[in-house]
C-alpha cells in the first residue's frame, strides 16, 4: 500500500465503532463520484462546486509539459531562484513539496516589511533579483498579501530595467481579476481548476507550478498520488482515509484537538499543511478539530491531555517498536503524494462526521474586513497598558495587566483558559529574522498546561484563523508584534507593508475580543533580537 495507518488502544475502539457507518453510507465512493449531498442540504450548493480535487491527478497531468517548458525558458534567461507569493493553500503545499524534495523555493507568505525586502533582494548563494522569478498564486486573484507582493516585485524589476513579463508567472482561477490583469500585462498565466478550494489544491496548478518551476519532479508526486486513488475510493473498512477520518473525528465524547508529530519521517513541513487543511475545513459553527503541530519532546506528547489525540508521521507503521512505544496514538506513513490524497479525503469525511461543510470558510472574511476598516480610518495606536524591559503590553481587558509585569500578564491570560481550552500564539514578525521565536510555543505549553498552537502572522489567518473565530470559543490569544524602522512601499496603494501588517494584527485582535469575547494580549517587541529573551524568561 502507498499509505498506511495503524491505531491502537482507545483510538482503535473509536475507529471500530465509527467505520461501519461510513462504509454502509458509501461515503468513500460517494466522494469519488463527487456526491455533493454527503454533507447535508445546507452544504450541498458549496460542495457541488468544490469536489474537483478528487480528479486532480488526471486534470493536472497535462500541465507538466508546460511547467517544464516555462522552467527551461526561465533558466535560459538566467533565473536561478524562484519566489512564491501566496497565502494558505497557495503556499503551504508548494512549501512541503519543495522541502521534501530538497529543492530551494522561497515562500513569501508575509507582509512583514523585512521579509518582503529580503525576498526581493535575494542573496549571494541563491541569486539576487536579476536571477529571480516570481510566482504569484491567488485563487480569488484579490488576496491583499499576494497583490501587494506582486506590486512590490513589479516595481523592483522595473528599477533594474527588467520587464516584469519576463519574470512573473501567475496561477489563478479562470476569470479572476488577476488573470485578466496578468494576461493584459503579458505575464505567463496558469489557469487553475475553479472547482477546487485552496486548501484542497495541493495536486493542482497551485501546488505543482511553483514546485515544478523550482525544479521538483512533480510527475513523480502525481504518480505517488495516483497509486493511492483506488484505496481511498473503496467502501471498505481497510480504506486508509476512512480509518484516518474515524480516528481524528470519531468517538463520543470526541477529542477536539489533534497533535501532529513528525519525528521519524522525511516529509518536512507536512504538519503545517495538515494544520491548515483541518483547521479551516472543520473549525466552524462552534465545533471543529484544532491541529497542534508538536515536536517529539513537546509537553503535550509527554503528558497528553484527554481532549488531544496524537497522529505521528513515521517512515513505516509496521515497525513493531514504534507501535509498542507509541501505543494509543495514530501512526501514519506514506509517500507525499499519498499523504495529500488521504488527508484530503479524511478531512472531507471528518466534516461529515462533525455535521459541517468542510469546503467553506465563513469566518475568514471578518478579519479581512476589520483590516480594511483600519487601513481606511488610520486610527492612532492605542497606548500600551505598560512597558516592561522594552516590551509594550496591550490587553483586551485591563485586569489582565493588573500585575504590571510580563510574567504576571501571561499568568493572568493562562487563568482564563477553559478546562478544554487552548492557547494560540500569533507572531506578526519577520520569521526569517527571528525564527527562534517559534520556540516560545514549547515554553507556553509547559507554563499554561494546555495545548498551544503557534502561527506566523498574517499566514495563520488563512489557516487556523478560521478555527479561532468559527470553532469552539475556548481559545486565549497571545499576539507578538515587532517595532522596526524597516518599511516597504506598496506601489499604487495608500499604505505600506508595515501599515498593512499592523492593521492585520489589530483587526484580528479586535474581531477576537469584540465579536467573540476572547481574551487577547498583544506584546510589541521594540528590539526583537533582545526582547525575545525577555519574553522567553517571562513564559517560564
Amino acid at each position: 500500500m502507498s499509505f498506511d495507518v495503524r491505531v491502537s488502544g482507545a483510538v482503535e475502539e473509536v475507529v471500530a465503532q465509527t467505520l461501519p457507518g461510513l462504509v454502509e453510507a458509501l461515503v468513500a465512493s460517494g466522494i469519488t463520484a463527487q456526491d455533493a449531498s454527503l454533507w447535508g442540504a445546507a452544504a450541498e450548493a458549496e460542495a457541488s462546486q468544490r469536489l474537483g480535487w478528487v480528479n486532480a491527478v488526471s486534470v493536472s497531468r497535462p500541465l507538466l509539459p508546460r511547467i517544464a517548458a516555462v522552467r527551461d525558458e526561465l533558466r535560459a534567461r538566467g533565473v536561478t531562484r524562484i519566489v512564491l507569493a501566496g497565502m494558505g493553500g497557495s503556499s503551504l503545499a508548494p512549501e512541503v513539496i519543495a522541502q521534501t524534495s530538497g529543492v530551494p523555493l522561497v515562500i513569501l507568505d508575509s507582509t512583514a516589511p523585512g521579509q518582503v525586502l529580503a525576498a526581493i533582494d535575494g542573496d549571494v548563494e541563491s541569486g539576487g533579483l536579476a536571477q529571480t522569478a516570481l510566482v504569484v498564486s491567488s485563487k480569488s486573484g484579490s488576496t491583499v498579501e499576494t497583490d501587494s507582493a506582486r506590486r512590490a516585485f513589479e516595481a523592483a524589476y522595473r528599477d533594474l530595467g527588467i520587464d516584469p513579463a519576463e519574470r512573473i508567472v501567475v496561477v489563478t482561477d479562470p476569470g479572476s481579476p488577476l488573470e485578466l490583469s496578468a494576461t493584459e500585462a503579458g505575464y505567463t498565466v496558469f489557469a487553475a481548476d475553479p472547482t477546487v478550494g485552496g486548501r484542497y489544491s495541493a495536486l493542482t496548478a497551485f501546488g505543482l507550478v511553483p514546485a515544478g518551476l523550482a525544479g521538483v519532479d512533480v510527475a513523480e508526486l502525481l504518480d505517488e498520488a495516483e497509486a493511492t486513488l483506488l484505496e481511498v475510493a473503496i467502501d471498505d473498512p481497510r480504506n486508509p482515509a476512512l480509518v484516518l477520518a474515524a480516528a481524528i473525528a470519531g468517538g463520543t465524547p470526541r477529542a477536539d484537538k489533534l497533535g501532529l508529530v513528525s519525528d521519524e519521517t522525511y516529509l518536512r513541513g507536512l504538519p503545517d499543511w495538515i494544520e491548515q487543511l483541518i483547521a479551516e475545513s472543520t473549525g466552524k459553527e462552534g465545533t471543529g478539530i484544532l491541529p497542534v503541530v508538536l515536536l517529539p519532546v513537546s509537553p503535550e506528547v509527554d503528558r497528553t491531555p484527554d481532549d488531544l489525540r496524537i497522529v505521528r508521521l513515521v517512515d513505516d507503521v509496521h515497525h513493531e517498536h514504534l507501535f509498542e512505544h507509541h501505543h494509543g496514538e495514530v501512526l501514519v506513513s506514506g509517500s507525499l503524494g499519498a499523504q495529500f490524497v488521504v488527508w484530503e479525503y479524511a478531512t472531507a469525511i471528518a466534516g461529515r462526521l462533525l455535521g459541517i461543510d468542510p469546503f467553506d470558510q465563513p469566518d475568514v472574511e471578518s478579519a479581512k474586513a476589520a483590516t480594511r476598516a483600519l487601513l481606511e480610518s488610520r486610527p492612532e495606536p492605542s497606548a500600551p497598558a505598560f512597558t516592561a524591559d522594552g516590551v509594550q503590553v496591550r490587553v483586551s481587558d485591563p485586569e489582565l495587566a493588573a500585575s504590571g509585569t510580563l510574567a504576571g500578564v501571561l499568568d493572568a491570560l493562562w487563568k482564563l483558559i477553559p478546562v478544554d481550552g487552548y492557547v494560540a500564539i500569533q507572531a506578526y514578525v519577520d520569521r526569517w529574522r527571528s525564527p527562534q521565536l517559534a520556540g516560545l510555543r514549547e515554553l507556553v505549553a509547559a507554563d499554561a498546561g494546555r495545548p498551544t498552537t503557534f502561527g506566523w502572522g498574517p499566514r495563520f489567518l488563512h489557516s487556523t484563523g478560521q478555527f479561532h473565530k468559527g470553532g469552539p470559543a475556548t481559545g486565549v490569544f497571545l499576539q507578538i508584534l515587532e517595532s522596526t524602522d524597516v518599511d516597504v512601499e506598496i506601489p499604487g496603494r495608500p499604505f505600506t507593508f508595515g501599515e498593512l501588517i499592523a492593521a492585520q494584527a489589530a483587526g484580528d485582535a479586535a474581531v477576537l475580543a469584540n465579536e467573540h469575547g476572547r481574551p487577547v494580549v498583544t506584546l510589541t517587541l521594540t528590539d526583537p533580537t533582545v526582547d525575545v529573551l525577555t519574553l522567553f524568561e517571562a513564559a517560564q
